[in-house]
C-alpha cells in the first residue's frame, strides 16, 4: 500500500485518521508537533494493534520540512492546524502570524517539496483538512476562517496545477465538531500580549458559537478522502451542514453596509450564550 504522510497526528481528526489509514494497511508516518507526543503515540498505536512510523514534524520548522523529503512520501494529509479565536479588531499581531505559520505557510512549503517529488513518481495525492469556515465565517473566528479561506485557494489552484502530472488534490471541510479544537480557540485570549484595557471584548464570557457534533463523520471521510476512496475535491461534514454553507456563500453577494447597522446580530450574541461543549446530539 502507499506512504501517507499524516500532520498533525498526536490529537483529533488526524490521530484517528492515521489509525484507521495504517488499519486498511497503508504505510503511515504519522506526525506530531513536539518531541512529547511520539511516545504516546507509539503506544497508542500498539495497543489499537497497528504499526505506523511516528515521527516529530513541526511544519513551520525548515528542518523538519526538510527531513519529511527523505520519508518516499505518495499521499500527504496536510492535517496540523491552530485556531486562534478573537476578534478582528483584537487579536495581537504575533498570534496572527502564527495562525498562518501554522496553518498556511509551513504546510505549504512542506507540500511544495513532496508535491516535486510525486512530479517525478508521475502520480500522488495531497489532501488539505479545511473547514467549513473556509467557506463560511463566525464571528471572533475571522483569522482562523482567513486562514482556511486561503487553504481553499491554494487547494484549487495547485488541482490545476498538477493535474497534468496525475496528482489528485482534495479537501475536507470539517465544520462544528467537539474534539476539543474549537473551544480551545476561544481560551487563547489569555496568553496575548497585549493591553487587555484596550480590548473591544471580554474575552472571559465568550464560547464558541455553535453546538458541536460527534467527530464520527470526519474520522470516516478523511480516511476515505486519504485512501482515494472519495474522488470528490470539496468534502464537507456534517452533510447535513451542506446547503446551509452553500447559502451562507452566497449571502455576502446581497448584503448591504448598511444592514444590522447599531445593534448586536444575533451570531455574534451566541459566543456570550453559549456554554463550551455544547453538543449538537
Amino acid at each position: 500500500m502507499k506512504r501517507v504522510l499524516m500532520t498533525g497526528a498526536g490529537s483529533g481528526f488526524g490521530q484517528e485518521a492515521a489509525m484507521r489509514l495504517a488499519e486498511k494497511g497503508f504505510d503511515v508516518v504519522a506526525a506530531v508537533e513536539i518531541w512529547a507526543q511520539v511516545q504516546p503515540l507509539k503506544r497508542q498505536a500498539a495497543e489499537r494493534g497497528v504499526t505506523m512510523q511516528v515521527e516529530k514534524l513541526d511544519v513551520t520548522n525548515e528542518g523538519d520540512r526538510r527531513k519529511a523529503l527523505s520519508w518516499n512520501i505518495e499521499i500527504i494529509v496536510n492535517n496540523a492546524g491552530v485556531g486562534e479565536g478573537g476578534a478582528t479588531v483584537d487579536v495581537p499581531a504575533a498570534n496572527m502570524r502564527n495562525q498562518f505559520e501554522v496553518n498556511v505557510f509551513g504546510p505549504l512549503l512542506l507540500t511544495q517539496g513532496i508535491a516535486k517529488q510525486m512530479i517525478q513518481r508521475g502520480e500522488g495525492r495531497i489532501v488539505w483538512v479545511s473547514s467549513r469556515e473556509g467557506l463560511n465565517v463566525d464571528p471572533f473566528t475571522g483569522l482562523y476562517a482567513a486562514s482556511k479561506h486561503a487553504l481553499e485557494a491554494i487547494a484549487e489552484s495547485m488541482a490545476d496545477e498538477l493535474a497534468e502530472f496525475s496528482i489528485e488534490v482534495a479537501t475536507v471541510n470539517p465544520g462544528p465538531f467537539l474534539t476539543g479544537f474549537n473551544d480551545r480557540m476561544f481560551q487563547t485570549w489569555s496568553s496575548w500580549q497585549d493591553d487587555p484595557s484596550q480590548r473591544v471584548f471580554d474575552y472571559a464570557g465568550l464560547a464558541f458559537p455553535r453546538s458541536q457534533f460527534d467527530p464520527e463523520p470526519v474520522y470516516a471521510t478523511l480516511t476515505a478522502v486519504a485512501a482515494g476512496e472519495v474522488e470528490t475535491f470539496r468534502n464537507l461534514e456534517p452533510k447535513s451542514m451542506l446547503e446551509e454553507t452553500k447559502t451562507l456563500v452566497e449571502a455576502p453577494w446581497s448584503r448591504k453596509t448598511t444592514d444590522g447597522l447599531g445593534k448586536r446580530p444575533d451570531k455574534l450574541q451566541a459566543s456570550f450564550d453559549m456554554e463550551p461543549e455544547t453538543p449538537a446530539f
